[in-house]
């Protein structure tokens, strides 16, 4: 139940950007670049010069939408089911609905794909995207629309902001919650001709201090979609502004981990997937007219977590979830309380490595401490000079370590992926969720939009352990390629008793794509236009077992490149 009406609460959109680094910013001395958009938020609201995020993409989004360390949470990995948010957690979506606010995510969602994993499932209304970790195409690639496969128009993130925009105008009139994660500048190095045109032949007149390992094209496309990043946001505004609703809406920015590249970030060690201060420090601006003082600068050392208490504090919503937070609320200091500094510790971790910050000092994964004033580019380890803090913190990070990490990681991991959760019709079984038995392997080693291939033995299979959440009968449909040499093979899936047998009569082989559009090469895998297909109808009821597609009969050399199974439930 809302608490006040729609003009007492105000709005809010929260962008956040993917493998954008701190130093991705003209604000922060990046003179490679403009970001004027961006820029404008802290100038006009809150900069804080001490936020922390996760080393990599799913954990922070686990943070800020549950408020909680992303190990709380049962996210261990970014691909495979590590990334989703256990479905107990109450969401920074779920809190606002409640409160009478609609919802809606546009973008790389990163926390689960099945219910009750997916964001619709989550306390957003609505969504528009896809669940993946990465994507493998930029460029009007298949997507999802509450849980329905769609075709993207465009360049991905112009796509999700014309979503956002058109979200944002159709609910003017209550108040309403939009989260826009972008999944640019993460690679593949995918951007549109006017900003690649800018940077292509542009020198770098500020690099890595590791300048040997920078790649300059590389720094060149990411500083590119960081600009159309930053065009995206200015179109975010206007729109606020031509609406009237830019002084009733408090917009947040920041990024979700270091920079995927060495590329200048301020001359701080580590980048993303590190615990250093490179890898996990991360932008925040957060603007509200008339209410946040313009020029705001926060010195307090803050963390994704403390975002879904801040602004559940600043709308004077009610934080509804019965699990406690681990974020605290930076409301006095959005307002300018200028009382001294909290003593607070903050826990970066990824792969079992564990960094401990506190306002001054930062212990690393390794023991070494670093005094983050003096030597901001953790250059001079100070552990013998200062033995009463290091060993402080290392009795702070190993007591972290035996609570949190004792039980924690894939071998811990018994969530089945779920097919007919009861609130959704509709379920999706990737080849990013499948295990490749006999020949079959992945298009790439990173599996979040790969498929599986080299299928070329009767003994060959795919599984995936699921649950059934709901008995009945479901449509099977399949989005795969094949060779017309290759047509013919018979396909069984199978769930515990229930079986369906299928024959795969239409050749389909499209070429690879995306290198077309790629402006270096990329290590992820190229994709296919998948052609779909159904199989047929499958009995399936409600229980744990193993989901098992493979071949009865394989007339050719391969039975298909397999992307996607497609399950919809009649009832």
């Amino acid at each position: 139940m809302a608490l006040a009406n729609a003009a007492e609460q105000p709005n809010v959109v929260v962008i956040l950007a993917d493998d954008q680094g701190w130093g991705d910013l003209s604000l922060h001395g990046n003179t490679n670049l403009e970001t004027p958009n961006i820029d404008s938020l802290a100038r006009d609201g809150a900069q804080f010069d001490c936020f922390y995020v996760s080393p990599v993409c799913s954990p922070t989004r686990a943070e800020f939408l549950t408020g909680r360390h992303h190990v709380r949470c049962g996210v261990w990995s970014t691909s495979e089911g590590g990334e989703r948010i256990n479905a107990d957690e109450t969401t920074i979506a779920d809190v606002f609905k409640r409160a009478g606010y609609k919802t809606a995510a546009f973008g790389k969602w990163h926390s689960g794909m099945q219910y009750p994993y997916h964001p619709n499932a989550r306390g957003f209304d609505e969504f528009y995207g896809f669940c993946s970790g990465h994507w493998g195409n930029y460029f009007s690639p298949m997507l999802q629309h509450n849980g329905e496969l769609v075709k993207g128009k465009g360049f991905v993130i112009d796509d999700f902001t014309e979503r956002a925009m058109a979200f944002i105008e159709a609910n003017k009139g209550s108040p309403f919650f939009v989260y826009l994660p972008y999944n640019t500048p993460h690679s593949p190095m995918q951007v549109p001709e006017p900003w690649w045109n800018k940077f292509k032949d542009k020198p770098i007149a500020l690099s890595h201090r590791y300048l040997d390992q920078e790649q300059t094209d590389f720094t060149r496309a990411a500083l590119a979609m960081c600009e159309n990043i930053d065009w995206n946001v200015g179109r975010v505004l206007k729109k606020l502004d031509d609406l009237g609703l830019s002084k009733n809406t408090i917009v947040i920015y920041f990024s979700d981990n270091g920079p995927n590249s060495f590329r200048w970030n301020g001359d701080m060690r580590g980048r993303k997937g590190t615990t250093d201060e490179g890898g996990v420090r991360s932008p925040l601006f957060v603007r509200w007219p008339g209410i946040i003082k313009p020029g705001t600068e926060v010195a307090q050392i803050c963390s994704a977590m403390d975002l879904l208490p801040t602004l559940a504090d600043l709308a004077k919503v009610p934080i509804t979830g019965d699990k406690p937070l681990d974020g605290i609320s930076l409301k006095s200091l959005l307002f300018g309380d200028k009382l001294a500094l909290m003593d607070r510790t903050l826990i970066s971790h990824w792969a079992r490595k564990v960094s401990v910050r506190t306002q001054q000092y930062r212990l690393d994964h390794q023991n070494k401490l670093y005094d983050m004033i003096a030597d901001p580019g953790q250059r001079t380890d100070i552990a013998a000079q200062q033995p009463a803090v290091a060993d402080c913190l290392i009795k702070i990070a190993d007591s972290w370590k035996n609570e949190m990490l004792s039980d924690f990681g894939k071998e811990f991991d018994d969530r089945p992926f779920v097919i007919g959760d009861p609130k959704s019709k509709f379920t999706q079984i990737p080849a990013r969720d499948g295990v490749g038995h006999g020949n079959i392997k992945r298009s790439s080693r990173h599996p979040n939009c790969s498929f599986f291939t080299n299928w070329s033995d009767r003994e060959d299979k795919i599984t995936w352990e699921c649950e059934v959440g709901t008995s009945g009968a479901y449509k099977v449909e399949l989005l795969y390629t094949c060779s017309a040499a290759d047509i013919g093979s018979t396909v069984m899936l199978s769930f515990n008793e229930s079986t369906l047998v299928a024959k795969i009569t239409e050749p389909h082989d499209p070429p690879l794509v995306g290198m077309e559009h790629d402006r270096v090469k990329r290590q992820e895998s190229y994709v296919k236009d998948f052609k779909r297909t159904t199989l047929g109808n499958i009995q399936l009821e409600k229980g744990k077992g193993t989901l098992t597609l493979k071949s009865l009969e394989m007339p050719g050399k391969q039975v298909m490149d397999f992307r996607l199974l497609f399950l919809t439930r009649s009832k």
